[in-house]
């Protein structure tokens, strides 16, 4: 959801901090899972809108080749999509994540990120087109194709 390895450690610190002290109001443990997915998704909300994570950036960041069975395509085609999903703004990418990579309803996505469920509609519907238009443009690397182009998706 973030892009950085770093990052993402912090925001899981971030919410096992707020599960510990939220912890006597767990009522439910089978909906464990839920809180903790709205802890991060709500922290990582939060610390993206902090001034000073937008001037901070990582000055050799490495793209995640996957696993080493997969191809050069399957390859190629997951860092075009993640440097595109890093151009969303916040929220929109959260929504991205819940809907698309965890596989949450609009429901519980609307749960997971304290909005309405129409929110997580007109999010969902404005991110995709923010990537179908980042995808279509043109790529400066001669080789890589625009992921709409592929087949599949990663």
């Amino acid at each position: 959801m973030c892009g950085d390895w770093y990052w993402a450690d912090d925001l899981t610190q971030i919410a096992f901090v707020r599960l510990a002290a939220g912890w006597h109001r767990v009522r439910d443990r089978a909906a464990l899972d839920a809180f903790v997915r709205t802890c991060l998704v709500r922290a990582y909300l939060s610390e993206a809108r902090r001034v000073w994570r937008r001037r901070e950036r990582s000055q050799a960041e490495l793209p995640d080749l996957g696993t080493p069975d997969d191809n050069a395509e399957t390859a190629t085609r997951r860092v075009v999509f993640a440097a595109a999903l890093r151009r969303l703004p916040p929220r929109q990418r959260a929504v991205v994540v819940c809907r698309f990579y965890q596989g949450l309803e609009v429901a519980s996505t609307a749960e997971a990120l304290g909005c309405s469920a129409g929110t997580v509609k007109s999010q969902t519907a404005k991110a995709l087109a923010r990537l179908r238009t980042l995808l279509d443009d043109p790529l400066p690397e001669p080789g890589i194709q625009p992921l709409i182009a592929l087949e599949g998706t990663p």
